[in-house]
């Protein structure tokens, strides 16, 4: 698909991006950097081309939006519930800061409707936090039974489990400006990324535990919320089985083009 040229600037031409542009424009009132709007098409567009879009089930760019409002909209799926986010904490380039304390979104994904083999929680964090200890996205009871899903920090090291309970899974410290993610697309294990790496991790699949996921804390329902996340991510993913190198490069594009685009 080609994009369509109107005057001197190139416009969105996927359907999807072309919905998603009006919602996050009617959110915040006005209208978006024409740069802001290519980006969102190039990412759905670029999405579609390795054929990662359709595994993208519940998702929200949390950077490009001039508002907070703009900023969750849901890019895919339903929209997150807001816990304590104000408008201070939204930067258009570097996304949303949480406090290690009250502040989270509820994805309103359920952790088990995602098939138990074809599964991934990832998000892009801008500053991966200060705090050991965090839980920064996840669909898990705060006592991380069978089948949890969790990505956190413990000793500054990024921990991963993806349908399983068990041991958490060390892959080393994480940098500013990267995916973090998990994909299982097997019973017998899964592949986890951090900073431009993806490692393929055995541990066998457990039946999904029934909590919605959250991002920037553990704990689902009506569980207290767990170990909240200080640091700040500009996007998040939760679906089907992806290959993460893949969305890793699109995401890390993504804001790359937001960044040049935004005043």
């Amino acid at each position: 698909m080609s994009w369509i040229i109107t005057g001197s600037f190139a416009q969105p031409d996927e359907p999807e991006a072309l919905d998603y542009i009006a919602a996050v424009e009617a959110a915040d009132g006005q209208a978006l950097e024409d740069g802001v709007k290519f980006a969102y098409n190039s990412f759905i567009k670029g999405c579609k081309a390795d054929g990662i879009w359709d595994a993208i089930k519940a998702s929200c760019i949390l950077a490009g939006a001039r508002t907070l409002n703009g900023a969750l909209v849901p890019l895919v799926g339903t929209a997150p519930t807001n816990y304590n986010f104000v408008s201070g904490d939204y930067n258009r380039e570097t996304g949303l800061k949480g406090n290690g304390s009250t502040k989270y979104l509820d994805s309103n994904r359920n952790n088990n409707d995602d098939p138990q083999d074809s599964n991934h929680n990832a998000v892009y964090a801008t500053d991966r936090g200060t705090t050991a200890g965090m839980r920064i996205i996840g669909g898990n009871t705060v006592t991380y039974g069978t089948g949890d899903n969790v990505i956190g920090s413990v000793a500054n090291s990024v921990f991963v489990r993806q349908r399983n309970s068990g041991g958490n899974t060390g892959l080393g410290i994480a940098t500013n400006n990267s995916l973090l993610g998990a994909s299982r697309s097997a019973s017998a294990s899964y592949i986890a990324r951090i900073s431009n790496t993806s490692t393929s991790i055995s541990q066998s699949s457990q039946s999904p535990s029934s909590a919605d996921v959250r991002i920037f804390g553990g704990g689902s329902g009506g569980e207290a919320l767990e170990a909240p996340f200080d640091g700040r991510l500009s996007f998040y993913s939760i679906g089907e089985s992806l290959d993460l190198a893949l969305l890793d490069t699109r995401v890390t594009t993504l804001m790359s083009d937001l960044a040049a685009a935004i005043p």
